[in-house]
């Protein structure tokens, strides 16, 4: 290990002053098994991703075990499709990125074990990236004149959270989730409603039918903060369709779920815009799964056009998670000299914000 360290770590060091940099990177946090390969941190040359949706419909929800037993069945194919996408032999891989967390320890382990392989066999540095860091640099693939400093609105199954982002690999907390993720928010509703996994597009697509009348709760929740809470608007509507069930009266699903959604849309707007002039910033970005739903997208756009902010979000594609962001983190890490790791890297269930 110390000899793959030392030899490893003159080459991270050659690799910031580098032209063209290609980054190999490597996602299995939860179900999408990805290997993307990606240069100079924006331009993207393949992007493999395997789905696991289909096979965990079935529970309602990812089962951990089963996650990881199927990143190993997918991950060599995966690979490989990669490299032929990307048009390069695996020689001309300058280095190995790898999200170590957070996530589902056993899905993460799969990547992080593959990435080790692969790097040792290569000679080249393995980096470690923030499951997080990857989300944002998502946008650097797709806007690729995007250059910090930006707030950052980070929604996803676990996470929910408003940064500052003062370089490419430095950013702090300017407020959090006091308790449920937003994308948890939306699978739990989705699952008392009785509609499938993945619950928050579900959710989506039936609040298009829907009137959003209902008032669940007051819209004041940590108002004079930018911290989040999803636990409240969560239990009052667990609460509402229980006590319709009880009485046999109809659940009007549609309106349930578009109520929710211009609820919890809201809250992540308007506190994303305070943010923005809290820190005096004219530049948004949004990152993370819960950026791929259609009212999020269209009341930021709003919102952002009438305090002339410039919004920024991820193409369809870069919403979920998958390999082109990691690569991409990757390489701003190379840049900024951080993340380079020794073969004892191991994954980690929750990484700090």
């Amino acid at each position: 290990m110390n000899t793959y360290f030392e030899t490893v770590q003159k080459k991270f060091a050659d690799l910031k002053q580098k032209k063209d940099v290609i980054v190999l990177g490597i996602e299995s946090s939860c179900d999408e098994t990805s290997v993307s390969v990606v240069k100079n941190g924006t331009t993207l040359l393949s992007n493999v991703i395997s789905s696991q949706i289909e096979i965990h419909k079935r529970f309602g929800g990812v089962v951990p075990e089963v996650a990881s037993r199927n990143h190993i069945i997918a991950i060599e194919n995966v690979f490989n499709e990669a490299i032929k996408d990307a048009n390069i032999s695996i020689d001309e891989i300058d280095a190995v990125a790898v999200t170590y967390g957070a996530g589902l320890i056993g899905a993460l382990l799969v990547g992080v074990n593959f990435a080790k392989s692969l790097a040792f066999n290569l000679g080249v540095p393995l980096i470690a990236v923030s499951h997080i860091e990857g989300h944002i640099s998502a946008n650097y693939l797709t806007h690729k004149a995007l250059q910090p400093p930006f707030v950052c609105l980070l929604v996803s199954g676990g996470h929910t959270a408003l940064l500052q982002v003062d370089d490419y690999v430095e950013h702090k907390l300017l407020g959090t989730t006091i308790d449920d993720a937003v994308g948890e928010a939306f699978d739990k509703v989705a699952r008392v409603l009785n509609l499938s996994y993945p619950g928050g597009p579900n959710v989506d697509k039936l609040a298009k039918l829907g009137e959003g009348k209902i008032e669940f709760i007051k819209h004041n929740v940590l108002n004079n903060t930018l911290n989040f809470s999803f636990s409240g608007i969560k239990t009052a509507v667990v609460n509402y369709v229980h006590n319709l069930e009880q009485k046999g009266k109809e659940i009007n699903v549609p309106d349930i779920c578009a109520s929710f959604q211009n609820y919890v849309v809201k809250e992540l707007s308007e506190k994303s815009i305070q943010a923005c002039k809290q820190a005096k910033l004219d530049k948004l970005v949004v990152a993370g799964g819960v950026s791929a739903n259609s009212f999020l997208k269209q009341h930021l756009k709003d919102l952002c056009e009438k305090n002339n902010i410039q919004l920024f979000m991820p193409d369809l594609k870069l919403c979920t998670d998958n390999a082109g962001m990691i690569a991409s983190a990757g390489y701003y890490y190379i840049k900024k000299q951080k993340g380079l790791s020794n073969l004892d890297l191991t994954g980690q269930a929750t990484v700090g914000l």
